[in-house]
């Protein structure tokens, strides 16, 4: 199999790192949550950079993480935090190396059924009252879409399986 890099954007909750591996392994190819690589590379927390750096600097490390992944000549499965698109050139940067960057998108109802039973483990939203949770995250993807939708391939979820949504992108491969 030739070389593919495939970057999966949307929505905290939209399920790229559970779809993200599915396609990894029906791959056989290494996932990545970049999340998880900014953490081990800076040896704390992103809720901890947040609080002691600042988002100007975890946004500066986020493209630093970011380029150092696209060094990498091997394949992966890539999955992005939800703000990751939206800052700097990312999207643009992704979609000049890889033709294979895909928008995960769900809809506000079914992330909010997803998001509220997971607040405490996410600091943008773990302040929040379950009633304001629609409304925050209808901002926020509002803003967010734009970035979102310059992927070059767009997944919409239908309460769809994270296999079935994998599956969904394994066929639409470059």
């Amino acid at each position: 199999m030739k070389e593919v890099k495939i970057v999966l954007v949307g929505y905290m909750g939209s399920g790229k790192t559970t779809v993200g591996r599915i396609v990894a392994n029906h791959l056989n190819v290494n996932f990545l949550d970049l999340d998880a690589f900014i953490e081990e590379g800076e040896k704390m927390s992103i809720a901890s950079i947040f609080k002691e750096k600042g988002e100007i600097y975890f946004r500066k490390k986020e493209i630093e993480y970011l380029n150092k992944v696209f060094l990498k000549d091997e394949s992966f499965v890539l999955s992005l935090g939800g703000g990751t698109p939206c800052f700097g050139n990312n999207m643009e940067f992704i979609n000049s190396k890889t033709p294979n960057s895909f928008y995960l998108n769900v809809g506000i109802n079914e992330l909010e059924e997803r998001l509220v039973k997971e607040k405490e483990h996410r600091p943008m939203i773990s302040h929040l009252a379950d009633d304001k949770l629609t409304e925050f995250i209808g901002m926020h993807l509002f803003e967010r879409s734009y970035f979102y939708n310059k992927a070059h391939h767009k997944i919409k979820s239908n309460r769809n399986t994270p296999t079935e949504i994998a599956e969904m992108i394994v066929n639409k491969l470059v």
